[in-house]
């Protein structure tokens, strides 16, 4: 957006990362849904397309705002008119530093989580968000303990009802063929592979793609397909490896084949959790699964930015930090301007991606001197993924938030098929959850919009024997 706005001008992208993330396949769903892949291309491809873009391989060892200077961790300094910090942030490790214990947030984790697991009986996985969702279903021939801190499953996406919608297919032998992906795999090989190993495993590369389980062969050592296990209402209490564990003579549970009847463990494991309700597994490796936390470490030395209770740097409405001249856009950064009613950040790829468009607009309005409007995408929260092969929309504030007691919920449900849950406060609807081919995001995401009373409709809203999108069309 920058470089096509700006042709004239230097644009340096920095990077620790020798390929770049390109949005491919973008599809305006409806108004605000939008349904894109997430490819790796080499930053040449950038490069070419924008003569004006320079891509520099290096980290940000230090911003010094006050002088408008960025120093690179290769011993270059750069000036710069505007700056934008899209650095994502870093997943949230259960405890740092355990050799056994793995996060996954970018494609060097996900393969050395490929790797481990190829050769792995069980693990424990850690964690509640999209990424736990999607790598518990997609594991097979390996134990799975998950253990969440909520009721029940996806308590990000959904409630305890769409869980149980779920969960069945948690259990089943027989998997569908997954469904192909469109996305096309940018492997890299020789020198640039050499580089990226080089590259210090310690620094967060650009979050996955929304389709990242794909291409993966995520199997472990075992003959059978899900073997899935769950620990609720509970946390990673401690990790001990297998010494500390042979010493402290406790005793471990074998995998569970029926709730009544835990046996302790024979087996000798690298590595054991000990979980808050009291129960512990010992296991191959841990994933820790625990979300994200906004990556300002680099930025925050010397310069004074009003940081978000997230710790995110806080942005106002045009995306900007509380320093002259820089902007931030995704996960690093805090919505700190008064939200629409139905919008709520959350750090999503969509959002990352509205960010940064929306950021380049502000910085062009800015540099112009013109006014801009805020973007329409933060009108209203919308997110379309892809969890057990169904298609999952959430809308709006679809698990209530914010609305304290004052809501009611009406759902619809077809085992196996489809979930549907809308919320509603004062006759008006707030948010909704859809599983499966609903085919009623478009007519729910403009009811949410226009605010219309639909207290007349009652039960009607979700009567499968009316067509809902003729009568509000």
């Amino acid at each position: 957006k920058l470089a096509m706005e700006f042709p004239s001008e230097d644009i340096f992208l920095m990077t620790t990362s020798p390929v770049i993330k390109a949005i491919t396949n973008f599809k305006q769903v409806s108004k605000t849904l939008e349904e894109f892949d997430v490819e790796e291309q080499p930053s040449s491809l950038l490069e070419k397309r924008y003569p004006n873009i320079k891509v520099i391989q290096s980290g940000v060892k230090q911003l010094k705002s006050d002088e408008h200077k960025i120093f690179t961790e290769d011993g270059n300094e750069y000036m710069y008119e505007k700056l934008c910090l899209c650095a994502g942030a870093k997943p949230k490790l259960i405890f740092e530093g355990n050799p056994y214990v793995l996060g996954i947030r970018d494609t060097d984790s996900a393969q050395a989580f490929q790797k481990n697991l190829a050769q792995s009986e069980r693990i424990v996985v850690v964690g509640n968000g999209g990424i736990a969702l999607e790598l518990v279903y997609e594991i097979h021939g390996c134990e799975v303990i998950w253990a969440i801190k909520d009721k029940a499953i996806g308590n990000t996406f959904f409630d305890a009802g769409a869980a149980e919608f779920l969960i069945p297919k948690l259990t089943a032998e027989k998997r569908e063929t997954p469904i192909e992906c469109k996305r096309t795999k940018y492997t890299m090989e020789g020198s640039e592979e050499k580089e990226r190993r080089r590259a210090a495993s310690d620094k967060p590369g650009s979050a996955l793609g929304p389709d990242w389980h794909e291409g993966l062969c995520l199997k472990g050592t075992k003959e059978f397909s899900h073997k899935v296990h769950i620990e609720t209402l509970c946390e990673v209490k401690k990790i001990y490896l297998q010494q500390e564990f042979i010493q402290l003579q406790r005793t471990s549970l074998t995998f569970p084949k029926e709730e009544k009847n835990v046996e302790p463990d024979e087996v000798l494991w690298p590595v054991y959790v000990e979980l808050t309700n009291g129960k512990i597994y010992g296991c191959d490796f841990i994933v820790s699964a625990t979300g994200v936390v906004p990556n300002v470490k680099p930025f925050l030395d010397g310069n004074y930015f009003a940081v978000g209770e997230d710790g995110g740097l806080n942005v106002d409405k045009h995306m900007r930090t509380s320093l002259p001249d820089i902007y931030a856009a995704g996960d690093i950064c805090t919505a700190s301007w008064e939200p629409s009613p139905v919008w709520h950040q959350m750090r999503l790829w969509t959002q990352a991606r509205q960010m940064g468009w929306y950021a380049a607009k502000c910085m062009v309005a800015d540099t112009l001197g013109e006014s801009i409007d805020m973007d329409f995408s933060f009108e209203l929260f919308a997110h379309v993924t892809k969890f057990f092969n169904y298609k999952v929309v959430v809308l709006g504030k679809y698990n209530a938030q914010g609305l304290g007691l004052d809501h009611e919920l009406m759902l619809r449900c077809t085992k196996g098929q489809e979930y549907v849950k809308v919320v509603m406060q004062n006759g008006r609807m707030m948010g909704a959850v859809l599983i499966g081919e609903t085919d009623l995001e478009e007519t729910f995401e403009n009811l949410i919009l226009n605010q219309m009373d639909l207290s007349a409709y009652g039960e009607d809203l979700l009567n499968p024997d009316i067509d809902i999108e003729d009568y509000f069309d």
